[in-house]
């Protein structure tokens, strides 16, 4: 039977980051986990100073490229952890300090299940947006490796838990410093629509014209009156008309990979 110190004894924690392109972000993402035992950042391959400052940050920077899908690239960064408890975050987000607190507490204790989900404080375009499609927008980053793996449907990823596995939830939420600009957003919907479209397509899916004009509005309804994303103004109009337009372009980009 283990003694009572080894019982209290507080979690070994390892931070894990994916990042490309980031020298501007990842900074701050790496000093909000500094309480962490460890940190290993995956580069997909920057040509900007990311791994510079993360090396410089204390991070143990390791480089796989060509990036091969969000879900696989968080993979790669929770299997080159030390421990076994891992924080993932995007090199865009930041732990804040009553999540830290939060997770320090349980650290403490030993941790209890097998994962932990988050809310996420989105920012857009200078502001936090408290409604729509961004909110409260939970994500599950703090897990027991050995109880959950990263899967997901590229462009997107998520945590999975192995049969047994309890999840349980955290008051504190990331900070998320989202889109630089409109443009970036923009650039980002011409990415990841290529992607899903490409995605949808492996798995065999067509797309029919009924795609085309039925979920576009109806992201934009659920976005902008069920989780009332009209109440971040005009913030929350545009995201609501960009997730239309997001929908819109994957389905039709699926339409024309079939077609050509």
């Amino acid at each position: 039977m283990p003694s009572e110190s080894t019982q209290h004894r507080p979690a070994k924690l390892s931070g894990c980051v994916i990042a490309f392109m980031e020298a501007d972000r990842i900074a701050g993402c790496l000093e909000s986990l500094a309480f962490c035992d460890e940190v290993v950042v995956v580069d997909s391959g920057s040509t900007d100073a990311t791994r510079e400052i993360a090396a410089k940050h204390g991070a143990r920077v390791v480089v796989n490229a060509p990036f091969p899908g969000m879900s696989q690239q968080r993979q790669v960064s929770v299997d080159q952890a030390t421990h076994d408890w891992v924080l993932c975050l995007d090199a865009d987000e930041r732990v804040t300090p009553a999540l830290r607190a939060e997770i320090e507490g349980l650290r403490a204790e030993g941790f209890r299940g097998a994962a932990y989900e988050m809310p996420r404080a989105n920012h857009y375009l200078g502001r936090v947006v408290r409604h729509g499609l961004f909110n409260p927008d939970r994500k599950v980053r703090l897990f027991d490796r050995r109880q959950a793996v990263c899967r997901g449907t590229n462009p997107h990823d998520r945590v999975e838990l192995l049969p047994g596995g309890e999840l349980r939830r955290l008051r504190g939420a990331l900070e998320h410093l989202s889109f630089r600009s409109l443009q970036h957003h923009l650039r980002s919907i011409d990415n990841y629509t290529r992607v899903a479209a490409a995605t949808l397509k492996a798995q065999g899916r067509r797309g029919a014209w009924w795609d085309l004009l039925v979920r576009p509005p109806a992201v934009v309804c659920k976005s902008l009156v069920v989780k009332l994303g009209f109440l971040d103004g005009w913030r929350g109009l545009l995201i609501s008309g960009l997730a239309g337009y997001y929908d819109w372009l994957k389905y039709w980009r699926l339409r024309q990979t079939w077609k050509s």
